[in-house]
C-alpha cells in the first residue's frame, strides 16, 4: 500500500491514491464483501455473465501461436486429476509482503546468487540518482523497523522501472529509503533458510503494481485489469476461475489459512462461497501441520496488521511468523511428502538491480487506467521478489536462474495435478520444477535453521518501535552531484 504519490516527471497525469494503511485495506476488502453478498455468492460457473464491456476489449499485444492454450492441460494425453508427482503429497504457499530481492537478500553472498555488487569497503555499489544528480549509494537499514512510505503503486514502478533503467527509485515517490536493505543479522532466519535451501534470482512478481493485483495473479493468473489496491468488483470473477475452482473440479484438497484478511477476498464470491469451510483461521494451519492434516494444497496468509513486513511494520515480527509456518511444515509428520514455497507478493517500493523481463499477457484485459497511463499493459513482470522452496525434495546448493513468476506456483500445481491452465500466463510459465530433486532426499532430516531475531533479541529487536526507524538516508550515504 502506499500514500498519494505524484507522476513520473513530465508525465503531467495523475492516479487515484491507493489506501494509505492497513485499516483502509480492511475496509476496502470488506466493502467488496458486502456487495459480493448483496449480488449473491455465485461462483466460477456464473463468470460468462460478465459485463461484455470488460471481456470484448481489444486484444493485448499476444502472438499465441506458439503458446499454450488457457484450457489446455500440461499432460493432454492423461485425465485431469492425475497426481504427476507423487513424491509430494501438500503444497504450501507462504506469501509475505512488499519486499524486492536485493531489499531482503541482496546481501546474502550465496555463490551464484545475482545479490548486490559489493566494492571494496564491503558495500553495495548499487546507486540510484536524484532529480539534482546527487547520487543515493544503498544502504543498510538503521534499523528493522520501517515508516518511510516506499512507493509500489502502478505509476511509481514504472517511474523505478524507468525503461529498464531501474534508475527511478529516488526520483519516485519512494525517495531514498528505497535504496534502504536488511543483511544477517538483522533476518538471521531468512538468511540461514536461503543459504541452505534452493532460492530463485530470476522470481519476478507478476505485474509492476501493488498487493492486490500481485495475488490475484496467484490464485488466477490474471489481475483483471486491477492495477492498485482498490475495492474488488464484487460482480467480477476470472471466466476461467481461479486455482482453487481447478482444484475443486479435480477433488484435490485446499485451504486459505487467514488472520485478518483472505487473499480468496479479492473474489469476494470465492471467499464467501468457502469461508468456514476451506478458507479458514490460521491457527487452523498450526493445528493440521502438527497432525498431518494439510490439504493437498495450502496458502498461508500472514497477519496483514503486524507480521506481513509491509510497511510500516517492524521486519522483524514477519520473520518470527515465518519461521513458526516453516518450522511447522519441517516438524510434522509429513514433512517427508511436503513442499513449501516462501516469497513476497510485490517489492514494495524499494530497489532491485535486475529489469524486469517482458512477459507474456494474461489475457486481453487492459490496465484500470487511463490510456496514456497503459505503459504497455501486462506485458512485463515486476521486479523481482525473494523466493525459495522448503522440502526433503529441494535440490541441494541451488539457485534457480529460470524466469518465474506468481503464475509459476499456479504452473506447478497444474503440473502437479494435470489441471487445465486458466491464461496464457499460467499456461506458459516455468514450473519451478529445477528446483527439486526427486533422484532421493536432500533433507530428509530438516535442518536446523538460525533462530529468528526477535526470538534472539526479543527486547532489543523491537525498541525500534518507539525509538523509530532511524534516520533515512544515513548520514555519508549521498555522493553530491560533481560541482554540487
Amino acid at each position: 500500500m502506499a500514500e498519494q504519490e505524484r507522476p513520473p516527471e513530465g508525465d503531467g497525469t495523475s492516479e487515484p491514491a491507493p489506501p494509505a494503511a492497513n485499516a483502509t485495506r480492511r475496509g476496502v476488502l470488506k466493502a467488496g464483501l458486502i456487495a459480493g453478498a448483496a449480488v449473491g455468492v455465485g461462483g466460477w460457473q456464473s463468470a460468462a455473465a460478465e459485463p461484455a464491456a470488460r471481456t470484448a476489449r481489444p486484444a493485448a499485444r499476444l502472438t499465441t501461436a506458439h503458446l499454450r492454450a488457457p484450457g489446455s492441460m500440461p499432460y493432454p494425453d492423461r485425465p485431469m486429476g492425475t497426481d504427476t508427482i507423487p513424491q509430494i503429497d501438500h503444497i504450501v504457499v507462504l506469501m509475505m509482503e512488499n519486499h524486492s530481492y536485493d531489499n531482503k537478500l541482496g546481501m546474502l553472498n550465496r555463490p551464484g546468487a545475482d545479490g548486490f555488487g559489493i566494492g571494496k569497503d564491503g558495500k553495495p555499489t548499487a546507486t540510484n540518482p536524484y532529480p539534482n544528480g546527487d547520487l543515493q549509494h544503498a544502504f543498510r537499514m538503521p534499523t528493522t523497523c520501517q515508516n518511510n512510505k516506499p512507493s509500489q503503486a502502478w505509476i511509481a514502478s514504472h517511474q523505478q522501472y524507468a525503461n529498464g533503467r531501474n534508475d527511478g527509485f529516488v526520483k519516485s515517490p519512494s525517495g531514498p529509503v528505497a535504496m534502504g536493505y536488511w543483511q544477517w543479522a538483522d533476518q538471521p532466519f531468512y538468511y540461514s533458510m536461503a543459504r541452505l535451501f534452493p532460492i530463485a534470482d530470476r522470481y519476478f512478481c507478476s505485474v509492476l503494481g501493488q498487493t492486490f493485483p500481485n495475488r490475484r495473479y496467484l490464485i488466477s493468473a490474471t489481475s483483471l485489469g486491477m492495477v492498485n489496491d482498490g475495492v474488488p468488483d464484487p460482480s467480477q470473477y476470472p471466466k476461467n476461475g481461479t486455482i482453487f475452482d481447478r482444484l475443486d473440479k479435480a477433488k484435490v484438497s485446499w485451504k486459505d489459512y487467514y488472520s485478518t484478511l483472505s487473499t480468496t477476498e479479492l473474489y469476494p464470491k470465492l471467499f464467501l462461497a468457502n469461508v468456514g469451510t476451506k478458507v479458514v483461521t490460521l491457527d487452523h494451519f498450526f493445528t493440521d501441520a502438527a497432525n498431518g492434516k494439510l490439504p493437498s494444497f495450502s496458502l498461508v496468509d500472514p497477519n496483514f496488521e503486524t507480521s506481513s513486513e509491509e510497511d510500516p511494520q517492524n521486519i522483524v515480527v514477519g520473520e518470527h511468523f515465518a519461521a513458526k509456518v516453516i518450522n511447522a511444515v519441517m516438524s510434522g509428520p509429513k514433512w517427508r511428502s511436503t513442499l513449501l514455497i516462501w516469497t513476497y507478493d510485490e517489492h514494495g517500493g524499494y530497489y532491485d538491480h535486475v529489469p524486469p523481463p517482458a512477459a507474456i499477457a494474461p489475457d486481453d484485459i487492459k490496465p484500470e487506467a487511463p490510456a496514456d497511463q497503459q505503459f504497455g499493459g501486462f506485458t512485463r513482470y515486476g521486479f523481482r521478489v525473494p523466493c525459495a522452496i522448503i522440502s526433503p525434495w529441494a535440490r541441494a546448493n541451488y539457485v534457480s536462474h529460470m524466469v518465474f513468476d506468481h503464475t509459476s506456483i499456479c504452473a506447478l500445481v497444474e503440473a502437479k495435478w494435470n489441471l487445465p491452465a486458466m491464461t496464457h500466463r499460467d499456461a506458459n510459465a516455468n514450473t519451478m520444477l529445477d528446483m527439486l530433486d526427486f533422484s532421493a532426499p536432500a533433507f530428509a532430516k530438516p535442518p536446523k535453521l538460525a533462530e529468528p531475531l526477535l526470538t534472539q533479541h526479543p527486547f532489543k529487536s523491537q525498541r525500534c518501535d518507539v525509538t523509530g526507524p532511524g534516520t533515512i538516508p544515513p548520514p555519508g550515504s549521498v555522493t553530491p552531484a560533481a560541482g554540487g
